[in-house]
């Protein structure tokens, strides 16, 4: 795994609200935006906007750590943690 991966991997993961949509996703894969940003509001009582929601999934994405299907118009997400296993194996064997 090239640096500019695990960087993006380890960036994607930085932020508390990527944190909580992963776990989200992870309890109840496939999920839309829509139901995403409506169990945010249910999980944290904040209010997230949806264009909020969107950049966080857009790094995630970018970074592998989603799976994207398409179900007619509706894109749905879910978790895929090869990537996150990949980048830590790659950043711990460097120091052995």
């Amino acid at each position: 795994m090239q640096d500019d991966q695990i960087d993006l991997v380890f960036k994607a993961l930085a932020h508390p609200e990527r944190r909580r949509i992963l776990a989200s996703l992870h309890q109840r894969p496939g999920r839309s935006l829509f139901e995403i940003c409506a169990s945010s509001v249910a999980e944290n009582g904040e209010p997230l906007s949806r264009q909020t929601i969107s950049q966080h999934l857009d790094v995630l994405e970018r970074a592998g750590l989603l799976e994207i299907t398409w179900k007619g118009r509706t894109k749905t997400h879910a978790i895929n943690l090869d990537p996150l296993r990949a980048a830590v194996e790659a950043a711990i064997n460097r120091y052995l």
